[in-house]
């Protein structure tokens, strides 16, 4: 028999989504049990890819919660403000802050919740189990402890979406934009860089082409896309209404059919698009370059991997085809290989993943769709085959294919999403049970 703390409220992840939780709750004057288990050793928002000079591309009022509360101490400008930098800031003239700028401030954020974070701590199990107060989640962490939660808030992140002929090679040499900064010092530390390999056609490949031309002048630079070449992200007003709480409502009520028809009709406001400012960069460097007659960067549009293999030197070959014509080449052995090929949404196509990981446990209860994806609530629950048997549990950041491009990883509703949540928990959390188990013990 052993005791065990049984918190309210559990948050698996620590980054921004639930970080606009622990401020909706807060805000909302929430007195449950709390408790945030994050991996990282901090609240860092992807740190390998801070490259100097990105930026966050939205509004920097769609932050943690200037959406939903306007006079928040947790705003952008509060944060700015509190740290001397607001009037400097406004200088500056440009109409998306620089991705560290933000980083520092969702770090800030983080900072007055340290009560409610367990960090170094990743859940590694999640079941349910009916005991003598009725069904609860129970967590098991790598600390080795097993905690118990009336209800749960699953905000991990996506999963890096690594393409299968990569999966034999994967590692040191070939890594996923979200390991680049890292990974790249480690392999420069062995060395100057001859050849780096850059795979993708997005906003990411194109700030890593133009940071490895920066930082490996020695090097040559492939970048290998399946498009004609980097296409304009479209930021019309028009099309950015996708963004908005309303078009979630319209998205989320929409059979599949329809989806996927929106999917494929708002596709370059997000994916393998690129900023204007950022193309006219990358392609006035590519023209310097032939001014120059010293080309260090080749740019293969219409190109997919179609085989990849460890050469002499444990560098990596690729094997290429091109999509319209069918003819083949090999690039020379790669020092490094950077995956810039985005994230796994929830669904049954061949990138997408059904559920998270952390879901296999109650995965046979759950509900699914006819495109083999998770059956997710307007409020972001998966539904149960026996409802009464799951406790509330809530899919933060991770619904894009049941609530469109406001779940695709931006920070364009995530204040919104957080209060919706947060409403919606504290009040299944207002059962006839909430005052007993507020503090208690079970046992397991």
């Amino acid at each position: 028999m052993q005791q065990e703390t049984c918190y309210d409220v559990l948050g698996v992840g620590f980054g921004p989504a639930n970080l606009a939780v622990a401020v909706a709750l807060e805000e909302s004057g929430f007195e449950g049990r709390v408790l945030m288990c994050e991996r990282r050793d901090s609240s860092r928002w992807h740190p390998d890819m801070m490259i100097p000079g990105s930026d966050i591309q939205n509004s920097p009022h769609r932050d943690l919660v200037t959406p939903v509360n306007p006079r928040s101490r947790y705003s952008f400008l509060n944060f700015l403000h509190e740290h001397g930098m607001l009037l400097e800031h406004l200088n500056l003239g440009i109409e998306f802050p620089l991705r560290a700028e933000y980083a520092k401030y969702i770090t800030w954020v983080a900072s007055f919740f340290d009560r409610w974070v367990s960090y170094d701590t990743a859940v590694t199990e999640l079941a349910c189990r009916n005991t003598s107060r009725g069904p609860l989640f129970k967590v098991t962490t790598t600390r080795g402890e097993t905690l118990w939660a009336r209800c749960v808030i699953l905000g991990p992140g996506r999963t890096p979406l690594v393409p299968r002929v990569f999966n034999q090679v994967l590692g040191r040499r070939v890594f996923h934009l979200n390991d680049y900064l890292s990974r790249m010092r480690e392999l420069q530390a062995e060395g100057p860089l001859r050849h780096v390999c850059v795979v993708g056609g997005s906003q990411s490949a194109a700030e890593i082409v133009i940071n490895l031309s920066e930082t490996q002048p020695q090097a040559h630079i492939s970048n290998v896309m399946r498009g004609f070449g980097f296409r304009l992200k479209d930021t019309s007003p028009f099309s950015e209404r996708a963004f908005l709480p309303e078009f979630v409502d319209y998205y989320h009520a929409c059979g599949a059919a329809a989806r996927s028809r929106l999917d494929a009709a708002l596709a370059a406001t997000n994916y393998s698009s690129v900023d204007g400012d950022l193309v006219r960069q990358l392609y006035l460097r590519l023209y310097e370059q032939r001014l120059d007659g010293k080309p260090s960067i080749s740019m293969l549009a219409n190109h997919e991997v179609h085989a990849c293999e460890t050469g002499v030197d444990d560098r990596i070959v690729l094997h290429l085809q091109e999509v319209n014509t069918g003819a083949r080449q090999s690039l020379p052995a790669a020092d490094a290989v950077v995956l810039a090929t985005g994230f796994r949404n929830l669904g049954g196509g061949d990138n997408q993943e059904p559920f998270p990981r952390l879901l296999s446990g109650i995965s046979d209860e759950l509900l699914f769709d006819e495109r083999g994806g998770l059956r997710i609530t307007r409020d972001y629950r998966p539904l149960a085959r026996r409802p009464n048997w799951l406790p509330p549990i809530y899919l933060n950041g991770l619904c894009e294919s049941s609530h469109g491009l406001g779940d695709a990883g931006s920070f364009s509703l995530l204040s919104i999403r957080a209060a919706e949540i947060c409403r919606s928990l504290m009040s299944a959390l207002s059962a006839p049970r909430r005052s007993t188990l507020a503090n208690a013990a079970v046992v397991s």
